[in-house]
């Protein structure tokens, strides 16, 4: 769910040495409550952000942070973790914790109970919570010495380890509050309002809200397992999910959201429409495509592999295993070898299951001799690659270990790399669109602090540089990725967002001058000397599995006529007509039309229903009327109908918005012909 702008102020605020921030953001008319009130203020010569109770040594000036700005809501988010924290200790003495994080849309805190939440502990847990907001707990920040901190904390062995990593980089840390590089331990008290009395107390770097009171709107949304730190060599926690946002009306809209997302889930369409399925007895995360979502996989292949062929590239076929060398030549191993499934040792050698088509595209372009003459040279093929995703992030579609990408790789001299890149930018827009993804933005990834990254700076800076520019041409709006490049080479992807706004990331664009240089790739040049390629990474789809999910919920199932598994379905109102609309099905047919006659014992609105269940494009029903005629009944996805349509005009109708691939539904748009 995207976030409004955040409301500003024209001008800093002081507050005097000794005055609460509150009370100084109070004096100069600044409101405290609502979505447009303060929460927290950002000191201007620090950048960090202050509980609205701190009150500074010398007079400073700041920034007041309101509930409906990303950091604002991170702080309510943030405190109502806290009171999640609080209630599962009350309800659930002996429960030990871990982190309580704000995240986006929402907040989790991870748990170490003695057995695993039930969905009537998370309603109690959330009425319990409602208490607490309602007592109007205040938050009080405390500094304490680490060895403080490891007395009070005793009874908590996940907090102990936090403080054992507060001198380093550690995410977790962070996550819980902790500073890192050896700063001061702070603890939150959540205090009695009417005697001061601790009440609850947690390891927090904060800020946090004035009051429990101040939290506007929140619930728990659901529960998960989660490996502490996230290394499955740790204990296994239970993780609690919910929401928070600055006002009830903010807090229904994203209810409202996730019941949409919900009902959009490809998981549960795949089920309900015969897509596809993940059988246990597989494995995890691979994919069975079902007739049905065969069809919808089909056509997309068909696509993009005539689309490819139109744009010079030239189809390949590579195998899904390869020995270990090659894999070492291509800079995977060590680099990526943590997501590649293990080795298997076959003949005295180890082979992987291949988790990149890259290494072996190469190895055809260093088949024989390269002539300036042939370049671009352009590689495509659909290569099925593996890749061992941790069992808490596959999800569907959208995160398997078994996926089939549109690769391509095209060879390019340096000076063709610009070009090539804007053709391709070119290529994956155009693709996105016709599949009805027409709202996307470009994210820039690039080189990081990280030692995975290879290859000079010199390097780096020429090809973020051709990236940019060929990204900026496009007139979209582009997003900065610091250290999110692959390791041989920054990236564009586009991030396109589907109908109910959702972003996610699907085609990817990457300048490689690593591989070439591994492989020893070259080319003679016109000059007659041997020079080496630039390799350009694209795949249009991303992969067909995340591709086929993510449509799958931007259309809700309901797929354009031209994508749509069964685009009709012939309804009989008795027995009668079977043969007449199996004689309409056969002109259908004839013309590439994928149809059904439903001569099952239903009645005719049961069948109906069912059609609508399966998000049918066209539904022709014919009764006795229509059979004398030489006519049928439209009936539209929306439910609307056209009575007494000739059959020969049915057919044209039908056949020329499949054959337009038309992405709008078509009761909206279709003409229509006059009975």
């Amino acid at each position: 769910m995207s976030a409004p702008p955040s409301p500003s102020t024209a001008a800093p605020i002081r507050v005097p040495a000794g005055t609460t921030a509150q009370q100084a953001l109070k004096d100069a008319g600044v409101p405290l409550k609502g979505p447009d009130g303060a929460v927290v203020v950002r000191d201007v010569a620090s950048g960090d952000l202050k509980d609205l109770v701190w009150a500074p040594d010398t007079e400073t000036e700041v920034e007041p942070v309101v509930a409906a700005s990303p950091e604002g809501r991170s702080v309510i988010r943030h405190s109502t973790a806290h009171v999640l924290a609080q209630a599962v200790q009350d309800l659930f003495p002996g429960t030990r914790l871990g982190i309580g994080p704000p995240v986006e849309n929402g907040f989790y805190y991870d748990f170490d109970p003695e057995r695993p939440f039930t969905p009537e502990d998370l309603k109690a847990l959330e009425k319990r919570m409602q208490e607490i907001v309602k007592q109007g707990q205040h938050f009080s920040r405390r500094e304490i010495s680490d060895d403080d901190a490891r007395a009070e904390l005793a009874h908590e062995p996940y907090k102990l380890e936090l403080i054992g990593l507060k001198g380093g980089p550690d995410e977790a840390a962070e996550g819980a509050g902790v500073e890192v590089g050896g700063a001061q331990l702070t603890m939150y008290d959540n205090r009695d309002p009417r005697t001061g009395d601790l009440v609850w107390t947690d390891l927090c770097r904060g800020p946090h809200l004035p009051r429990t009171s101040t939290i506007p709107a929140f619930s728990l949304t659901r529960t998960a397992a989660a490996y502490w730190r996230g290394s499955e060599k740790n204990p296994q926690l239970q993780r609690v999910y919910g929401t928070a946002w600055e006002s009830k009306d903010a807090h229904k809209a994203y209810l409202e959201h996730l019941a949409e997302a919900e009902r959009r889930d490809h998981r549960r369409l795949g089920v309900e429409l015969d897509l596809f399925s993940f059988p246990d007895e597989i494995g995890s995360g691979l994919a069975v495509f079902h007739p049905k979502g065969g069809v919808v996989k089909r056509e997309m292949e068909d696509y993009v592999r005539r689309r490819h062929l139109e744009e010079g590239f030239q189809y390949v076929g590579t195998p899904h295993i390869s020995k270990r060398g090659l894999f070492e030549t291509s800079g995977h191993l060590p680099y990526y070898e943590e997501t590649m499934f293990p080795a298997m040792e076959l003949e005295n050698s180890e082979y992987f299951l291949k988790a990149m088509n890259c290494p072996m595209h190469n190895l055809i372009f260093r088949s024989r001799g390269r002539s300036y003459r042939e370049l671009p040279l352009r590689f495509f093929e659909f290569g099925s690659v593996y890749r061992y995703e941790k069992s808490g992030v596959v999800h569907g579609l959208t995160r398997v270990r078994g996926l089939t990408q549109d690769d391509s790789h095209s060879y390019v001299t340096p000076e063709q790399a610009p070009g090539e890149i804007r053709h391709l930018l070119s290529f994956v827009l155009g693709l996105l669109s016709d599949f009805g993804l027409d709202d996307y933005y470009l994210e820039l990834s690039t080189r990081g602090d990280s030692d995975k990254f290879i290859g000079s700076d010199e390097q780096w800076a020429v090809a973020t540089a051709v990236l940019e520019e060929a990204a900026r041409g496009t007139g979209l709006e582009l997003v900065p990725d610091p250290g999110g490049a692959a390791y041989y080479g920054p990236k564009i992807s586009v991030q396109a967002r589907d109908a109910i706004g959702r972003t996610w990331q699907m085609s990817t664009i990457q300048y490689d001058f690593n591989q070439p240089a591994r492989f020893g790739l070259e080319y003679s040049a016109a000059d007659g000397t041997r020079q080496q390629p630039v390799m350009i990474h694209s795949a249009k789809f991303g992969s067909i599995e995340r591709f086929f999910g993510v449509l799958t919920e931007h259309y809700a199932g309901a797929f354009p006529a031209w994508l749509a598994p069964v685009q009709v379905v012939g309804i009989p109102v008795t027995d009668e007509q079977v043969p007449y609309l199996a004689d309409v099905a056969l002109l259908l047919r004839a013309r590439g039309i994928r149809v059904e006659v439903d001569d099952s014992d239903d009645r005719m609105q049961k069948k109906i229903r069912t059609a609508s269940k399966q998000k049918v494009p066209f539904v022709l029903i014919a009764g006795a009327t229509d059979a004398e005629a030489g006519a049928v009944s439209f009936r539209y996805r929306d439910g609307s109908q056209h009575n007494g349509v000739p059959v020969a005009d049915a057919v044209e109708q039908v056949v020329a918005w499949v054959a337009a691939r038309h992405n709008a539904d078509p009761a909206a748009e279709i003409p229509q012909v006059a009975g």
